[in-house]
C-alpha cells in the first residue's frame, strides 16, 4: 500500500462490512474496549481541566490570578494533554500492560517576579491531580517572557494605547482616509499587528498597518503603520517609535505631525470609500443559472462508519484523535486490518512569511502555533465547510481564558464518493465484450479548520480504502495585504485601488511516526536508472530499459534532504524483520507534491527558528526529547527558538531497525 501525503509546503516525515455512527461510549465490549485503548490520547475533558486549574489556583506559592487585571500577574495560559510516552502507550495497546497516568501540560507566565519568565508545568494525575513538576526543554531551561504569545489582556492594553495615541493625529488619519479612530460611527479605523515581535531576542515592539475598519478589513489598508515599543509590563510606559506613511520614516508621533503641518510630507489621500469590495455578498452574473441550488449527497443507508469518543473505525481503518490546542490535529494508531501503521500522524506547524516595500509587508514572518493553531478550531457551516450528513464533533480548549471553552461543531468527520473509480477494467477483444468489473472510490474525511486571523486552513486527512492515507490543507479567508505604491510591484500584485497582495509563502510542517509492522523500521530510496544490455536472444541488438536501484539511509544527516538538492521519487519506510506473503518486507511509502522551496536562507536570523523549513523530508530516530519540530514561543523569539528543529538532526542518530 501507499501512503500518500499531499501536503502543503514542507512535508516532514519522521520516522520517527456495514459500520454506524455512535456518539459518546458503547456498551458493546469490542468497541468499549477499543474505545478506552483510544483514551489514552484523548484530549482534556472540561472536568479534567478544571481540575488542573483548580488544583494550581490553590497553590499559593505560585500567586496565580483567575483574569489577569494587569499584565504583570501570574495567569495560566494553557491548559492541553500531556501525551504518555510511546513506550508506555505501546505497553498498554499491544501487551495489556497498565494504562499511562493521565497528565496535563500547564503553561504559565509568571509577570509578578523580579525575573518575568514563562513556566511549563506537567500536572497529573488526571481527573485528581496531586503533583505538579516542571517540564523542561532539551535545548532551552528557561523560557523568556518576552517569547510569550500575546494575550487578551495585552492587546486590550494595545488597544487602549493606540486610542490614546492616536488622538493627536486623528485628524491626519481622517484627512488621509475618510476614516478615524475617534468619533468615527460607520467610518472607523481598525489596526493589525504583524510579528514576530522585534528584531532580535528579548525584545517586544512591531508594527501595526492602519486600515479601514469594514468586513475584510485586511484589504483596506490606508497606507499608515507604526512601531510600538510594548516591552515594559506597565503600559504607561509604551511609545509609537516610528511611523511610517506614504513610503517616509517618521521619529515618532511628534515628529511626523510636525513635518505635516509643515507640510515638509509627501501627502496623500485615498479615493473617496463607495462600497465594500471584500464583502462575502455575492455579485456579478454568470453564463448558467445559479439560483439553484447544486447537487447533494445523502446516506441512503446510514454511515459506514463508527464514533466511540474519540475512536473511530471505517472499512480496514481505525485511528484516535485529538485537537492539540497549540498546534491542531493529530491522529494516532492508525490500524488497516488491525494492523499499525502509523503511531502518530500530527501537525506541528504553519507559516506565512511575506515580503514587501512596507514595514509590515517586509517584517511579517507568522508562525501559526504561536497563536493557538489548534484553538481557533470554531464551529464548522453544515453543507459548507462539510457535507450536511457529516458527523460533527465538539472540542473544548483552554487558552487565554478562565474556564474551558467549547468549540461546538469543530470537527466533523464524513465518507465522501470521490467520483473516480478506485479500480475498473472493461475488457474485450475490440469486438466481443467479455466483462466489466469495477469498484467504486469512497473515503472517509476527518476535517477541522483554524482560522488564525486572515487565514483559514482547512486540514483533511483522507483514508482510503486501498490502504493509503492522504493529508491536504486547503488556505482560504483574506489574504494579508499592505497599501500599493509603484514601488511594491516586485512583491506582489495590485488587487485594486491602493492595495497590494504581497507575495507570501506558506509552509506546513507535519511529523509522521510510522510503524510498519512494528517499530523496527527501516527507510530507503528508490531510484530508476536506465541499463544497456545485450539482447540474450538476438545477439548484437541490445535493450535499454530501467532498473530499480534501492539505498538503504543509515544516518539522520543522510535521511535529511534539503531543498534545492536531489531528491528521491520514492521514500520506502519498511520492516526487513517481517515478510508479506511473497517474501517481500512489509513496506509504506511517502508520495511528497510540492513545488514550494524555502523560505530564508540557511542561518539568517529568523531563520533559526524554522529550521525545519530547511527539507523536503528529514527522517530522524524517534526520542521523548524530540516530540514536536515547533513551539508556542518561536514566534516571536525565532533568534532563540525553545525548539530547533535541526538540533534532532544534529546528533545523527543511527536510524536501522529504529
Amino acid at each position: 500500500p501507499l501512503v500518500k501525503l499531499l501536503m502543503g509546503a514542507a512535508n516532514i516525515l519522521w520516522i520517527t462490512n456495514l459500520l454506524w455512527t455512535v456518539m459518546g461510549s458503547s456498551n458493546d465490549p469490542y468497541w468499549f474496549e477499543e474505545q478506552n485503548k483510544a483514551s489514552v490520547f484523548a484530549d482534556l475533558s472540561p472536568q479534567e481541566i478544571s481540575s488542573v486549574q483548580n488544583f494550581l489556583m490553590e497553590k499559593k506559592n505560585l500567586n496565580l490570578v483567575l483574569v489577569q487585571e494587569t499584565i504583570d500577574q501570574n495567569v495560566i495560559l494553557m491548559i492541553e494533554l500531556k501525551v504518555p510516552p510511546k513506550k508506555q502507550v505501546l505497553n498498554f495497546l499491544d501487551n495489556n500492560g497498565p494504562m499511562p497516568q493521565r497528565e496535563a501540560k500547564v503553561v504559565i507566565l509568571f509577570g509578578d517576579q523580579a525575573n518575568p519568565n514563562v513556566t511549563e508545568l506537567i500536572v497529573g494525575p488526571l481527573p485528581n491531580p496531586r503533583y505538579y513538576r516542571p517540564y523542561i526543554y532539551q535545548r532551552k531551561k528557561e523560557i523568556n517572557f518576552e517569547s510569550r504569545p500575546l494575550t487578551k489582556k495585552e492587546l486590550e492594553e494595545i488597544d487602549k494605547k493606540v486610542f490614546e495615541i492616536t488622538t493627536d493625529f486623528d485628524y491626519i488619519l481622517l484627512e488621509t482616509s475618510g476614516f478615524s479612530f475617534h468619533n468615527c460611527s460607520d467610518r472607523c479605523l481598525a489596526y493589525n499587528s504583524i510579528a514576530p515581535q522585534g528584531l532580535k531576542s528579548g525584545e517586544r515592539r512591531t508594527w501595526f498597518q492602519i486600515m479601514r475598519s469594514l468586513d475584510g478589513f485586511y484589504l483596506h489598508p490606508i497606507g499608515i503603520e507604526f512601531l510600538l515599543n510594548f516591552h515594559s509590563l506597565n503600559p504607561k510606559d509604551w511609545l509609537i517609535e516610528i511611523i511610517f506613511y506614504n513610503g517616509q520614516y517618521f521619529d515618532g508621533v511628534d515628529d511626523f505631525i510636525t513635518k505635516y503641518n509643515r507640510k515638509a510630507v509627501r501627502k496623500f489621500r485615498l479615493p473617496p470609500y463607495e462600497n465594500n469590495f471584500s464583502t462575502y455578498i455575492p455579485r456579478g452574473h454568470y453564463k448558467t443559472s445559479t439560483n439553484i441550488h447544486g447537487p447533494s449527497i445523502c446516506e441512503n443507508e446510514g454511515k459506514r462508519y463508527k464514533v466511540v469518543g474519540n475512536y473511530v473505525a471505517y472499512t480496514g481503518w481505525s485511528f484516535a484523535y485529538r485537537i492539540r490546542t497549540s498546534a491542531g490535529i493529530q491522529l494516532f494508531d492508525i490500524k488497516y486490518n488491525n494492523e499499525r501503521i502509523v503511531y502518530e500522524l500530527s501537525l506541528q506547524e504553519a507559516l506565512a512569511f511575506y515580503s514587501g516595500v512596507t514595514p509590515c509587508g517586509s517584517q511579517t514572518k507568522y508562525l501559526d502555533s504561536g497563536w493557538g493553531m489548534g484553538s481557533v478550531s470554531y464551529e464548522m457551516v453544515k453543507g459548507i465547510d462539510c457535507p450536511e450528513y457529516a458527523t460533527f464533533l465538539d472540542v473544548y480548549h483552554f487558552y487565554d481564558t478562565n474556564k474551558p471553552i467549547q468549540h461546538k461543531n469543530a470537527l466533523c468527520i464524513f465518507e465522501l464518493p470521490t467520483g473516480i473509480p478506485l479500480r475498473r477494467h472493461h475488457e474485450s477483444d475490440y469486438e466481443k465484450f467479455k466483462f466489466y468489473g469495477g469498484v467504486p472510490n469512497n473515503v472517509l474525511v476527518l476535517r477541522t479548520i483554524s482560522t488564525v486571523d486572515n487565514y483559514d486552513y482547512i486540514w483533511d486527512f483522507i483514508f482510503y480504502q486501498n490502504g493509503v492515507i492522504e493529508t491536504k490543507v486547503s488556505a482560504t479567508g483574506y489574504m494579508q495585504t499592505t497599501f500599493f505604491t509603484p514601488d511594491g510591484t516586485p512583491y506582489g500584485s495590485r488587487v485594486n485601488a491602493g492595495v497590494l497582495g504581497n507575495l507570501h509563502t506558506h509552509m506546513v510542517h507535519y511529523k509522521v511516526d510510522l510503524d510498519i509492522a512494528g517499530t523496527e523500521n527501516n527507510f530507503e530510496t528508490v531510484k530508476l536508472q536506465y541499463e544497456n544490455i545485450s539482447n540474450p536472444w538476438s545477439p548484437g541488438d541490445f535493450i535499454v530499459q530501467k532498473r530499480m536501484v534501492h539505498t538503504q539511509i543509515t544516518t539522520e544527516k543522510k535521511a535529511a534532504f534539503s531543498f534545492g538538492d536531489p531528491f528521491p521519487s520514492f521514500l520506502m519506510f519498511q520492516n526487513p524483520l517481517v515478510k508479506n506473503k511473497w517474501g517481500s518486507p512489509k513496506t509504506y511509502r511517502i508520495q511528497y507534491n510540492s513545488n514550494v522551496n524555502s523560505v530564508l536562507p540557511k542561518g539568517w536570523k529568523e531563520e533559526n527558528g524554522v529550521t525545519w523549513s530547511r527539507y523536503v523530508l528529514a527522517v530522524t530516530r524517534q526520542n521523548e526529547s524530540e516530540v514536536t519540530s515547533s513551539s508556542i514561543y518561536n514566534q516571536n523569539d525565532p533568534w532563540d527558538p525553545v525548539v530547533r528543529f535541526e538540533d534532532f538532526i544534529e546528533n545523527n542518530d543511527n536510524i536501522i531497525e529504529k
